[in-house]
């Protein structure tokens, strides 16, 4: 049997132009005059990765560590390709050659529509949980601030459960090609946190199945399922496994992993993990998106109580202007926020609806999800339950920022909305939509006249003037009237809709349009708060990475060395990193050792060497660590004269006079306070023994950011030190061609136990994690193509036979 096009196909049609529309228009200089979104962490992501980048570039090869960064690290994380990978070519058919990152938005759309499809709500209302799933803050925040990665992985969740959901309504093959090929994706772009995230969502998922199935469908049915979802979810491992291959080897060393110092814990910190926790009531910011005064810098309106204020005090327009545009009227729980965690006033109320309206397998299911996230996003604020987790669940400790939890919310809010509201359509009962609509309208009403119950004091208020504070309260406190008003409005349109369709006065269709509108108007309106005309520029790189003379002055060198900028943070700056191999960097899993160095050495160093320099006295000697880490060059500003050459820096590579053994890692690192690190070097003597002092000269020939070659003269046999970080997967040593054992030295750098005379010493970098894996990767690829192509096949078969 033929399908119908105005019924089977215009519908799926109108929908995907709906979604392409909204990604055009909305970001319309991204996709039409070719701007990019300023976003901060790109560009010190485009600094990190500049050396790799190159190295691919020049000789169409992976280079897999950088030097560009923190001394030196495994470029797996920050740029890394394989040859074959389908997945860009994927990805580019699927969004229909929009830019990356919006793209991801319209996938997301696209994902969560063929969910609801699959959970049987008609077109129209999947288009409206579609367009809420994509377009809720979470998203565009994060877009804004440059957490693409993300992004995409959020938005492949539903493209992952419409599998699992499939498997277990008997269209197995389908089902597991679909969950093989979402979760593909979701493993490329490599967040693994909202992976996690995932696997939280499809295990209640599929435990609420197996509550309502058990009986139903009985043990074998059960089990064939669960077969083809852990062929699926194999197969997508396998397209990935060159990734998990090297996050596996890498994690145990770095930040993540255990800890090296033995007064340290393994893992994240809990301070530092939980350090994003959201507040219990800013739960109600998913419902009124100024319940705590939006983001940390927001704009005033005009007349604003802060505004009179600043001017009843004497300060002029720019002072007065500065403030406002970007005021403090967060007053919530968290550090600081970009905006708020908005799922949309008529979402949230649908959602509720489902209490009494979805289906209650669906309920459960959804419900969990929902409150389980929420209480995940509390972190310290709920700590009994969060301390918990993070001590019992592998792998959970490996996280931060639990308030990211929300994207698993705002992922089952919008599915439970909708569903609800296809079985209210259907159902044409107004009890449920009466008594949901009594609740989330009452709570509204009551935050929109009751808001004075609310202290409104927020962080930022300590330091600021009493009378400028009266006045911010007073702004924050308008913020949340206004805004619950505004959701009530919303709220109020959607149930009158809603109430005349199942009065018969309007059709569904005319329902479903006028959600549609209202939805898009409400979560646009809020999101140009955020992200605006305002957001797009030409790419910022260009002036971002702009040559100073003071880096001039450098690149007239062309020794090897590192280079220390006083003008970024240790830890979050890497437009150093684009130019010269720098001892700063950005990115969220150092190595350990690394961070060990930076908590305990480098950061006093610098200090007492600036303190030290502010007062004229230029101690070179006095930083040993960063001599170690041959810092040739101090920058202290961009003009020519402010770069400093420390003529104390190690080189690239010496014989030390002396050898120092240690017990512990500990000790290693307190003696390296204590040494002199050209003359004398530590080793830890209960992982390396026999390790003697020798004489010589080492020269560096060449230099690749995965090959290093050295010449090495000695006079006497003994250990050399070389001003590379130390690495123990991966990294091979050779001298003359014979390979040799790579020592740890001075806590973190490479040594070689060299023999008396002249030698030619390489050492090269070709992890198997990589070099091993990269060929079945695409062969599991390919699979996952062709199970995805034989599941609409024999879905389509088995549909016509069963209509003929």
């Amino acid at each position: 049997m033929k399908p119908d096009f105005k019924k089977d196909i215009l519908p799926h049609l109108l929908g995907i132009a709906i979604f392409y529309a909204i990604v055009a228009f909305y970001f319309s200089p991204v996709v039409f005059q070719d701007q990019v979104i300023f976003q901060g962490d790109i560009l010190q992501w485009e600094g990190s990765a500049k050396e790799a980048m190159d190295f691919r570039a020049a000789t169409g090869e992976e280079a897999l560590w950088t030097n560009s960064m923190f001394g030196g690290m495994p470029a797996y994380f920050i740029s890394m390709e394989f040859p074959g990978d389908i997945t860009n070519a994927v990805i580019l058919v699927l969004t229909l050659g929009l830019p990356h990152p919006v793209n991801g938005l319209f996938f997301g759309m696209l994902s969560m529509y063929l969910l609801l499809l699959a959970f049987g709500v008609r077109p129209v209302f999947a288009i409206i949980g579609s367009v809420a799933f994509s377009f809720n803050t979470y998203n565009l925040l994060s877009l804004e601030a440059g957490h693409n990665a993300k992004i995409w992985a959020v938005c492949l969740i539903p493209l992952i459960l419409t599998g699992i959901h499939l498997a277990f309504e008997r269209k197995r093959i389908l089902g597991a090609a679909l969950l093989a090929l979402g979760l593909l994706l979701q493993l490329k772009f490599n967040h693994l946190q909202i992976t996690y995230y995932t696997l939280l969502t499809s295990v209640i998922y599929v435990l609420v199945r197996l509550i309502f199935d058990w009986k139903k469908e009985g043990i074998v049915q059960i089990s064939k399922t669960l077969g083809f979802l852990i062929l699926g979810a194999i197969l997508a491992v396998g397209g990935n496994i060159g990734r998990l291959a090297t996050a596996l080897e890498y994690s145990p060393y770095s930040t993540r992993g255990e800890a090296t110092l033995e007064s340290a814990g393994a893992g994240l910190d809990k301070d530092y993990a939980f350090s994003w926790s959201n507040g219990k009531l800013e739960t109600l910011t998913l419902l009124v998106p100024d319940f705590y005064g939006g983001g940390s810098q927001t704009p005033l309106g005009k007349n604003s109580a802060s505004e009179k204020a600043l001017r009843a005090n004497g300060l002029d327009a720019q002072q007065i202007n500065g403030f406002i545009q970007g005021a403090p009227t967060y007053w919530g729980d968290q550090p600081f926020t970009g905006g708020p965690i908005y799922g949309g006033a008529i979402l949230v109320f649908l959602a509720i609806l489902g209490i009494w309206a979805a289906p209650k397998e669906s309920l459960y299911t959804f419900g969990a999800i929902i409150i389980f996230s929420i209480l995940l996003s509390w972190g310290k604020n709920l700590s009994w339950f969060n301390y918990l987790l993070f001590d019992i669940l592998p792998g959970y400790n490996k996280f931060r920022a639990v308030s990211m939890a929300l994207g698993m919310t705002l992922f089952a809010i919008p599915v439970l909305g909708m569903i609800s509201l296809e079985r209210l359509i259907q159902s044409k009962n107004l009890k449920p939509l009466l008594i949901s609509g009594g609740i989330v309208g009452g709570l509204l009403l009551l935050l929109a006249i009751g808001a004075g119950m609310f202290r409104f004091d927020g962080a930022a208020d300590q330091s600021l003037p009493e009378w400028l504070i009266s006045s911010l309260k007073q702004d924050r406190k308008a913020m949340l009237q206004a805004s619950a008003w505004k959701s009530l409005g919303f709220l109020a349109a959607a149930f009158v809709l809603i109430y005349f369709t199942i009065k018969g006065k309007i059709s569904d269709l005319a329902l479903g349009l006028g959600l549609l509108a209202l939805v898009t108007i409400d979560l646009w309106s809020v999101n140009r708060q955020y992200l605006n005309n305002e957001s797009f520029q030409p790419s910022p790189a260009k002036s971002f990475f702009a040559i100073t003379p003071a880096e001039q002055e450098i690149e007239k060198d062309d020794a090897h060395f590192r280079v220390l900028s006083l003008t970024e943070s240790l830890t979050k700056g890497a437009r150093t990193s684009y130019r010269f191999q720098s001892l700063s960097g950005y990115h969220g899993a150092k190595l350990r050792r690394y961070q060990d160095l930076l908590d305990n050495r480098l950061q006093f160093e610098l200090n007492d060497f600036i303190a030290k320099a502010q007062e004229g006295e230029f101690d070179f000697e006095g930083i040993q660590t960063m001599n170690m880490l041959n810092t040739k060059y101090i920058i202290a500003g961009t003009a020519a004269n402010a770069v400093f050459e420390n003529p104390a820096a190690n080189g690239a590579a010496w014989v030390p006079m002396e050898i120092v053994g240690v017990q512990s890692n500990q000790a290693e690192l307190e003696q390296l306070g204590e040494i002199d690190t050209k003359k004398v070097a530590t080793v830890n003597t209960t992982e390396f023994e026999d390790i003697n002092a020798g004489m010589g000269q080492i020269t560096l020939n060449s230099y690749l950011p995965n090959e290093l070659n050295y010449t090495a003269t000695m006079r006497q046999a003994g250990l050399g030190v070389f001003s590379e970080i130390y690495y123990p997967k991966g990294w091979t040593a050779t001298i003359d061609g014979k390979e040799a054992e790579i020592i740890r030295v001075d806590y973190l750098l490479r040594g070689l136990n060299i023999p008396e005379g002249s030698h030619e010493i390489i050492f090269k970098f070709a992890p198997t994690s990589y070099t091993a894996t990269k060929t079945p990767m695409i062969i599991f690829q390919y699979l996952i193509l062709a199970g995805l192509i034989a599941g609409i096949f024999f879905t389509y078969k088995k549909q016509s036979d069963g209509n003929q």
